[in-house]
Protein backbone atom coordinates (compact mmCIF):
# COMPACT_ATOMS: atom_id res chain seq x y z
CA UNK A 1 0.00 0.00 0.00
CA UNK A 2 1.19 3.19 -0.60
CA UNK A 3 1.55 6.02 1.67
CA UNK A 4 -1.73 8.26 0.65
CA UNK A 5 -3.50 11.05 2.66
CA UNK A 6 -6.44 13.52 2.27
CA UNK A 7 -5.86 16.85 2.86
CA UNK A 8 -9.37 18.31 3.69
CA UNK A 9 -10.94 21.34 2.52
CA UNK A 10 -10.93 24.78 4.34
CA UNK A 11 -14.35 24.75 6.53
CA UNK A 12 -14.39 20.68 6.54
CA UNK A 13 -12.43 17.77 8.38
CA UNK A 14 -10.71 14.57 7.69
CA UNK A 15 -13.84 12.81 9.19
CA UNK A 16 -15.91 14.75 6.17
CA UNK A 17 -17.44 12.66 3.53
CA UNK A 18 -14.70 12.14 1.49
CA UNK A 19 -12.32 11.65 4.31
CA UNK A 20 -14.88 8.34 4.77
CA UNK A 21 -14.83 7.40 1.66
CA UNK A 22 -11.25 7.21 1.29
CA UNK A 23 -10.91 5.67 4.30
CA UNK A 24 -12.69 3.18 3.08
CA UNK A 25 -11.12 2.73 -0.46
CA UNK A 26 -7.72 2.83 0.61
CA UNK A 27 -7.14 1.63 4.45
CA UNK A 28 -4.48 3.07 5.95
CA UNK A 29 -5.15 6.18 4.02
CA UNK A 30 -4.37 9.23 6.57
CA UNK A 31 -7.22 11.57 6.94
CA UNK A 32 -5.99 14.03 9.57
CA UNK A 33 -8.04 16.87 11.05
CA UNK A 34 -6.06 20.00 10.57
CA UNK A 35 -6.37 23.06 12.62
CA UNK A 36 -10.56 24.32 12.21
CA UNK A 37 -11.35 27.17 10.32
CA UNK A 38 -12.11 30.17 12.30
CA UNK A 39 -12.82 33.64 10.70
CA UNK A 40 -10.60 35.41 13.03
CA UNK A 41 -8.03 34.09 11.07
CA UNK A 42 -6.41 35.42 8.29
CA UNK A 43 -5.77 32.91 4.95
CA UNK A 44 -2.08 33.44 5.26
CA UNK A 45 -2.14 32.54 9.20
CA UNK A 46 -4.64 29.23 8.42
CA UNK A 47 -2.19 28.24 5.87
CA UNK A 48 0.67 28.57 7.90
CA UNK A 49 -0.82 26.63 10.47
CA UNK A 50 -2.51 24.42 8.37
CA UNK A 51 1.17 23.82 6.29
CA UNK A 52 3.16 23.00 9.73
CA UNK A 53 0.76 20.64 10.66
CA UNK A 54 1.52 18.88 7.07
CA UNK A 55 4.86 18.89 6.45
CA UNK A 56 5.39 17.54 10.62
CA UNK A 57 3.11 14.51 9.45
CA UNK A 58 4.51 14.36 5.88
CA UNK A 59 8.11 14.34 7.47
CA UNK A 60 9.21 10.78 7.80
CA UNK A 61 7.60 8.70 5.04
CA UNK A 62 8.36 9.12 1.18
CA UNK A 63 6.73 8.86 -1.18
CA UNK A 64 3.26 9.98 -0.69
CA UNK A 65 -0.03 10.06 -2.37
CA UNK A 66 -1.31 13.54 -2.02
CA UNK A 67 -5.24 14.00 -2.49
CA UNK A 68 -6.49 17.75 -1.36
CA UNK A 69 -9.94 19.24 -1.95
CA UNK A 70 -10.35 22.84 -2.15
CA UNK A 71 -8.03 24.47 0.00
CA UNK A 72 -6.57 21.49 0.68
CA UNK A 73 -5.60 21.19 -2.91
CA UNK A 74 -3.72 24.30 -2.56
CA UNK A 75 -1.93 22.82 0.04
CA UNK A 76 -1.06 19.56 -1.57
CA UNK A 77 -0.21 21.70 -4.43
CA UNK A 78 2.41 23.57 -2.06
CA UNK A 79 3.91 20.57 -0.99
CA UNK A 80 4.70 19.15 -3.92
CA UNK A 81 6.15 22.19 -5.31
CA UNK A 82 8.17 22.68 -2.28
CA UNK A 83 9.39 18.56 -2.54
CA UNK A 84 8.75 17.27 -5.69
CA UNK A 85 10.66 14.18 -4.98
CA UNK A 86 8.78 13.16 -1.98
CA UNK A 87 5.46 13.18 -3.59
CA UNK A 88 4.95 10.44 -6.28
CA UNK A 89 1.20 11.34 -7.16
CA UNK A 90 -1.07 14.64 -7.11
CA UNK A 91 -4.55 14.65 -6.93
CA UNK A 92 -6.58 17.63 -7.00
CA UNK A 93 -10.39 17.93 -6.39
CA UNK A 94 -11.67 21.63 -7.18
CA UNK A 95 -8.35 23.15 -6.07
CA UNK A 96 -7.94 26.31 -4.75
CA UNK A 97 -5.14 27.40 -6.97
CA UNK A 98 -5.95 31.19 -8.14
CA UNK A 99 -4.97 33.13 -5.16
CA UNK A 100 -2.16 35.23 -3.96
CA UNK A 101 -1.21 32.57 -1.49
CA UNK A 102 0.65 30.51 -4.30
CA UNK A 103 3.29 32.80 -5.61
CA UNK A 104 3.61 30.84 -8.74
CA UNK A 105 6.64 33.05 -9.65
CA UNK A 106 8.44 31.41 -6.92
CA UNK A 107 7.80 28.04 -8.81
CA UNK A 108 9.38 26.12 -11.69
CA UNK A 109 7.05 23.44 -13.20
CA UNK A 110 7.32 19.81 -11.86
CA UNK A 111 6.78 16.26 -13.58
CA UNK A 112 4.89 14.62 -10.95
CA UNK A 113 1.91 12.97 -12.37
CA UNK A 114 -1.15 15.39 -11.44
CA UNK A 115 -4.38 14.83 -11.90
CA UNK A 116 -7.54 17.26 -11.49
CA UNK A 117 -11.01 17.00 -11.28
CA UNK A 118 -13.11 20.10 -11.08
CA UNK A 119 -16.39 20.36 -11.08
CA UNK A 120 -18.40 22.31 -14.26
CA UNK A 121 -21.01 23.93 -11.89
CA UNK A 122 -18.43 24.98 -8.91
CA UNK A 123 -19.24 28.24 -8.19
CA UNK A 124 -16.86 29.02 -5.52
CA UNK A 125 -13.57 27.96 -7.28
CA UNK A 126 -13.48 29.15 -11.15
CA UNK A 127 -12.52 26.79 -13.68
CA UNK A 128 -10.68 28.66 -15.44
CA UNK A 129 -8.54 30.18 -13.15
CA UNK A 130 -7.67 27.45 -11.83
CA UNK A 131 -6.92 25.08 -14.97
CA UNK A 132 -4.56 28.25 -15.86
CA UNK A 133 -2.46 28.26 -12.89
CA UNK A 134 -2.28 24.02 -13.42
CA UNK A 135 -0.67 24.49 -16.67
CA UNK A 136 1.97 26.64 -15.73
CA UNK A 137 3.13 24.36 -12.07
CA UNK A 138 2.45 21.01 -13.64
CA UNK A 139 4.07 19.51 -16.54
CA UNK A 140 2.12 15.79 -16.46
CA UNK A 141 -0.94 17.37 -15.80
CA UNK A 142 -5.02 15.34 -16.45
CA UNK A 143 -7.15 18.09 -16.09
CA UNK A 144 -10.90 16.80 -16.12
CA UNK A 145 -14.10 19.19 -15.65
CA UNK A 146 -16.81 16.94 -14.41
CA UNK A 147 -20.57 17.38 -14.23
CA UNK A 148 -20.85 17.94 -11.17
CA UNK A 149 -20.41 21.40 -8.40
CA UNK A 150 -17.69 22.31 -6.08
CA UNK A 151 -17.76 19.58 -3.69
CA UNK A 152 -17.51 17.23 -6.35
CA UNK A 153 -19.43 14.60 -4.39
CA UNK A 154 -21.36 12.82 -7.16
CA UNK A 155 -17.91 12.55 -9.49
CA UNK A 156 -15.93 11.09 -6.25
CA UNK A 157 -18.22 8.33 -5.27
CA UNK A 158 -18.34 6.98 -8.94
CA UNK A 159 -14.39 7.27 -9.73
CA UNK A 160 -12.16 4.27 -10.20
CA UNK A 161 -10.01 5.36 -7.73
CA UNK A 162 -7.54 2.03 -7.73
CA UNK A 163 -7.01 2.72 -11.31
CA UNK A 164 -6.59 6.91 -10.84
CA UNK A 165 -3.67 6.29 -7.81
CA UNK A 166 -2.42 3.52 -9.82
CA UNK A 167 -2.75 0.70 -7.81
CA UNK A 168 -4.72 -1.08 -10.79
Amino acid sequence: MSNIIFIHGLESSGKGFKGQLFQRIFPGCLTPDLKAFNPQLSYPELLKIRMDELSKILKDIEPWILIGSSFGGLMAALYTLEFPTKVSKLILLAPFLDTPLLKISKFQSIEVPTTIFHGKYDNIVPIEASHSVAKKLFKNLYYNIVEDDHQLLKTVVKLDWQKIIGQK
